[in-house]
């Protein structure tokens, strides 16, 4: 992350993030209460439309990348940003449409120098500062879930990374809770498929070559 200026990887102790998880989505949406049950809703004519992302402390996109220090060991590396914004359109049967633009500048992880490193190395955020997700094959709801149910998905987009756009596919989980989607999923993210070399940095051993790329969105219905 940044070279010479390797100071940052002197920690002993990590702070990152548990993974991304459907439960704990719906408790911070919810905020821990039970999701209030509107099955009787959960129809496609009253779904059908336009959604939008809610922005805020409860949709996220970021990395996970394990690395080796010097004299501490592997430890995990976390960032995410809040960054975002998203649409998705549903016909009722199916999920036709949806994008996700973030803003990874604004990545952030348990340590600074970490944070304003990316900037220079890996990610290069000075030069690219935003990342994309464009959904390219629409995703089938064959039954409608309730509330509080959840539905598990392969989904297929094009990611824009580092100015690089490639296919993907991604494993999501989505719930409906207090009248909103709650999505969770992650990919591996290769760093030479989007043309980006692992930091460099003083007492590194190593750095993996790949990293998890996750997120947790919140759509609202328009």
């Amino acid at each position: 992350m940044v070279g010479g200026a390797g100071v940052w990887y002197f920690v002993i102790r990590s702070d990152a993030p548990d993974k991304v998880s459907v439960q704990s989505a719906v408790q911070a949406v919810t905020n821990g209460s039970p999701a209030a049950n509107n099955t009787s809703s959960n129809d496609g004519t009253s779904l059908a439309g336009a959604w939008k992302l809610v922005a805020g402390a409860n949709s996220f996109v970021g990395y996970r990348v394990h690395e080796n220090l010097a004299g501490i060991g592997s430890t995990e590396a976390v960032g995410r940003t809040n960054a975002l914004d998203g649409t998705l359109s549903f016909d009722g049967k199916a999920i036709t449409a949806t994008q996700i633009n973030a803003d990874v500048t604004q990545l952030k992880s348990d340590k600074n120098q970490r944070d304003n490193a990316l900037r220079t190395q890996a990610l290069e955020t000075t030069k690219f500062p935003s990342a994309a997700f464009v959904l390219t094959s629409p995703i089938s709801i064959d039954t409608l879930p309730a509330d509080g149910q959840t539905v598990s998905q392969t989904i297929a987009g094009k990611l824009t990374l580092h100015g690089v756009t490639r296919n993907v596919s991604l494993s999501v989980e989505g719930v409906m809770a207090n009248d909103q989607l709650v999505v969770v999923g992650s990919t591996e993210i290769a760093f030479a498929d989007y043309s980006m070399t692992p930091p460099k940095a003083a007492a590194v051993l190593a750095v993996d070559d790949h990293g998890t790329m996750e997120l947790q969105l919140v759509f609202a219905k328009v």
